[in-house]
């Protein structure tokens, strides 16, 4: 059985990454989407609010499996025995930033394999950078993120305009 992980945070979940994970599932068997938990940035939605998130967006997908972690990707690819690290990819400024990690990751995991997919055209210029800008001014995101999530998207929009 094949396995990948696809690794972020996630926060939010875009369209681009719905893309990533629907072309995993054309080429492995299982696809592990793994939140990471990065100490060093501050996320707009909690780790149960993103995993909660991407649970529905890939509902009734029992090849896909969501959990979170922390530390080291490496580290989640020997424990969950996966050879493949899958990376979404927009741009030259992407792949520069993802081969230069591939080098130290491969280094510490002689295995691994990363597998570099780009995103479909039409998701180039989505970030979860951009769309949490966006949600924090107050702004409609759905034509970036999963019909899954709306919902979810537009009650926090509700509770933010609450408080101000």
């Amino acid at each position: 059985m094949k396995k990948c992980v696809f690794a972020g945070t996630f926060d939010p979940p875009t369209l681009g990454h719905k893309d990533i994970v629907l072309k995993c599932l054309e080429l492995f068997d299982e696809v592990i989407v793994a939140i990471l938990i990065n100490p060093n940035k501050k996320p707009l939605f909690s780790v149960e609010e993103r995993q909660r998130m991407l649970e529905k967006v890939f509902a009734g997908n029992e090849r896909v499996r969501v959990l979170a972690y922390d530390g080291l990707t490496v580290d989640l690819l020997k424990r969950e025995k996966v050879r493949f690290y899958v990376r979404g990819i927009r741009n030259g400024t992407d792949y520069d930033y993802e081969a230069q990690l591939n080098y130290i990751n491969v280094d510490m995991y002689k295995d691994m394999i990363t597998v570099f997919l780009p995103t479909r055209q039409e998701f180039l210029h989505i970030s979860s950078g951009l769309v949490k800008d966006a949600l924090r001014f107050h702004k409609n995101v759905d034509k970036y993120v999963p019909e899954e999530i709306r919902g979810d998207l537009k009650k926090y929009l509700q509770e933010a305009e609450k408080h101000v």
